[in-house]
């Protein structure tokens, strides 16, 4: 079954479904992204992943959403991804629309769903295709699939495997005729848009939720009064709990920062204003004498 499509949706994530749903012969009638915005210090505005790729294949694309509602005929379906904006009411009376949302609902309802999973400390997450309706990710569930999450994954990575995974869904989803979608059930949990003060390090935690911040965010730390980004490390064992009798943040020349219970070593690091590189290039590269304090 060959689908007339409006496709909503905005990050790399959203992207790759759409990809999916164009290799699988849908008819992609429109394209709705986020408007372009500015990235770094110049004035020059980027587009989003999903107008890039919808462009290069010759797309029609718009931030204009009062342009969904020209497309609506009772046989065109809008398909959701990540697009970042909330959808207004009158749209959604117009125009069914699925959504394909990276949790197993209603666990981590929201705008970050993957990030707030890996803080939690959540051995497995998943990805649900779910009626689009007025409330925050309350609607109706149409399909599901779930997936591990292991002590490797990051933001990135666990991101692009529930994309794919959703798009294979969609994709099986849309061989039937979404007329049967199943109500939600189980405890509700919400995936509050994470805040760049989330992003620093409070090396009194265990080293257990600062590598889970590792993995989830764009971890930070301070040294010297400047920004210290942690790219990747490993966790050492938090010693069941057991208080560190040494300062928390010390850092010492192998890498390894002591933290409230445990440490944590550090593999990568980004420092303010360059890119990120291996510890030991960095450190080769600095005047740090060590150990030293991170945090301050």
């Amino acid at each position: 079954m060959r689908r007339r499509i409006v496709f909503l949706g905005s990050p790399a994530a959203a992207a790759m479904v759409l990809e999916a749903l164009y290799a699988a012969g849908h008819e992609i009638a429109l394209v709705v992204t986020r408007p372009d915005a500015r990235r770094g210090r110049g004035s020059s505005t980027v587009p989003t992943e999903v107008k890039k790729w919808a462009l290069d294949h010759d797309l029609e694309v718009t931030d204009d959403l009062g342009r969904v509602g020209e497309l609506a005929d009772g046989d065109t379906l809008g398909v959701v991804v990540a697009f970042g904006r909330i959808i207004p009411e009158d749209l959604l009376v117009k125009m069914h629309m699925v959504n394909v949302h990276f949790s197993v609902l209603p666990r981590w309802r929201g705008a970050a769903p993957v990030e707030r999973a890996i803080l939690a400390g959540d051995d497995r997450t998943g990805v649900c295709i779910m009626d689009v309706e007025k409330g925050l990710d309350t609607g109706a569930v149409h399909a599901t699939a779930e997936t591990a999450i292991m002590d490797t994954d990051t933001t990135v990575s666990l991101t692009e495997r529930l994309a794919r995974m959703g798009a294979q869904l969609l994709l099986e989803a849309l061989q039937g005729d979404l007329a049967d979608p199943v109500a939600q059930t189980g405890e509700v949990t919400y995936a509050h848009k994470v805040e760049k003060s989330e992003y620093l390090i409070d090396w009194k935690a265990s080293s257990v939720v600062i590598g889970r911040q590792v993995r989830a965010l764009p971890a930070l730390t301070l040294l010297n009064g400047k920004r210290l980004r942690v790219v990747e490390c490993d966790v050492a064992d938090d010693h069941d709990g057991q208080v560190s009798t040494e300062q928390p943040g010390r850092l010492d020349a192998t890498g390894r920062v002591m933290c409230g219970t445990g440490s944590v070593t550090l593999h990568r690091v980004q420092p303010e204003g360059r890119s990120a590189m291996a510890f030991r290039e960095w450190v080769n590269g600095s005047s740090v004498s060590f150990p030293v304090v991170l945090g301050d």
